[in-house]
């Protein structure tokens, strides 16, 4: 699966100009869990949708259930989370935007246990200030968990991301069907409507 790097710049922008503050901010996963996860899938061997179609598959914890585990261990805002297999282990990256720092957060896809977690403390201007993306995207009607259900209509969520999209705000999910075909998937901010992500015409390449 693929691992995006959300750039909230413009939102935090948008949203904290009233208070004469705005930062860039790149959110991103160096990957890795502390703990096994209990799911595993074959990738050897087997067509990319054939292994992302494993990979739905075998996520048996939907992706708001893991942002709400995540949450649960470490609080703040989940920016995003993300399926992902690490030889053969596979796990729900969860991003979060905590006090002071970002947490990156593990959780195992067939029990919803946290596996592990790490802390990335903010440098200075160039990796932002978690605490105002928080605040940012806690202004928002929809949260992830809310994006990751609301784009399960459409199929097995195995991304959801938040995404500066122009001039409107949205969240950014991926789904996996039974096939392994995925499709992106724009969910609003404010309503929560889901749109089909028009521009994603290569999606199927990035994996």
């Amino acid at each position: 699966m693929k691992r995006r790097t959300t750039t909230l710049s413009a939102l935090a922008a948008v949203v904290l100009l009233g208070a004469g503050t705005a930062t860039a901010v790149a959110v991103s996963d160096d990957g890795g869990s502390a703990a096994t996860s209990t799911v595993h899938v074959k990738d050897d061997g087997v067509s990319d949708a054939r292994e992302n179609a494993n990979e739905a598959k075998g996520a048996k914890v939907r992706a708001e259930d893991a942002i709400a585990a995540a949450l649960q261990h470490t609080p703040g805002v989940a920016t995003g989370a993300d399926l992902d297999s690490d030889d053969g282990g596979l796990v729900w990256e969860v991003d979060i935007a905590g006090a002071k720092a970002w947490h990156h957060v593990d959780v195992d896809p067939g029990t919803g246990k946290v596996l592990g977690s790490h802390v990335e403390k903010a440098d200075g201007d160039d990796d932002g200030d978690p605490a105002q993306v928080a605040a940012a995207l806690r202004s928002a009607s929809t949260s992830a968990e809310d994006a990751a259900r609301a784009a399960s209509a459409k199929g097995t969520v195995t991304s959801v991301d938040a995404d500066d999209d122009g001039s409107v705000r949205v969240w950014e999910a991926e789904t996996t069907s039974a096939n392994g075909t995925q499709q992106d998937w724009h969910v609003a901010f404010g309503s929560g409507a889901v749109t089909a992500d028009r521009s994603a015409d290569d999606h199927g390449d990035d994996d």
